[in-house]
């Protein structure tokens, strides 16, 4: 399929509009929990916990860092390049949208592992601390859509 087509711009607006929706609406959930760690620290009961606040720093920055690695091997060239001529426009498509999604779903992880601190110690900086760096990976994971179409553009023929 050309990248000029009408069926392959369809379905870089489908998916690139399926991906950006996902990214946008686990950064509204993010955001909405730190307001309900906010509304809810009347309520909670501080139980500091030394422990926990070490593993939980160590996870966020393994899932924050293992983010990054992931888009940046999963969107290789040379991987891309290879997708693009066994699969076509679709399959790099398919994978652009795939892995922005992935990347995105370990932002609201590290947002509801925050969240989860803070009900379990009653301090509401985790969901903040949290909720921050989640807020960073969901700015790194969103897509652009020229982006993706200079993608589409250098990784797949267009005399096809």
């Amino acid at each position: 399929m050309d990248p000029t087509s009408p069926e392959a711009q369809a379905e870089l607006t489908r998916r690139h509009k399926s991906a950006a929706t996902t990214v946008v609406g686990l950064l509204v959930a993010t955001v909405l929990l730190s307001v309900v760690a906010f509304l809810a620290d009347a309520y909670l009961i501080d139980k500091p916990n030394p422990n926990l606040d070490i593993a939980l720093r160590i996870v966020i920055l393994i899932l924050g860092l293992g983010a990054v690695v992931w888009r940046r091997t999963k969107f290789q060239p040379m991987r891309l390049q290879d997708i693009a001529g066994l699969g076509g426009v679709s399959a790099l498509l398919k994978t652009l949208e795939k892995t922005t999604v992935q990347i995105a779903l370990l932002g609201a992880g590290i947002a509801a592992i925050g969240f989860i601190a803070t009900l379990m110690t009653g301090n509401e900086r985790y969901s903040y601390w949290a909720g921050a760096i989640a807020v960073v990976v969901f700015i790194y994971a969103y897509p652009t859509k020229t982006s993706w179409l200079r993608t589409l553009y250098r990784f797949t023929d267009k005399s096809a």
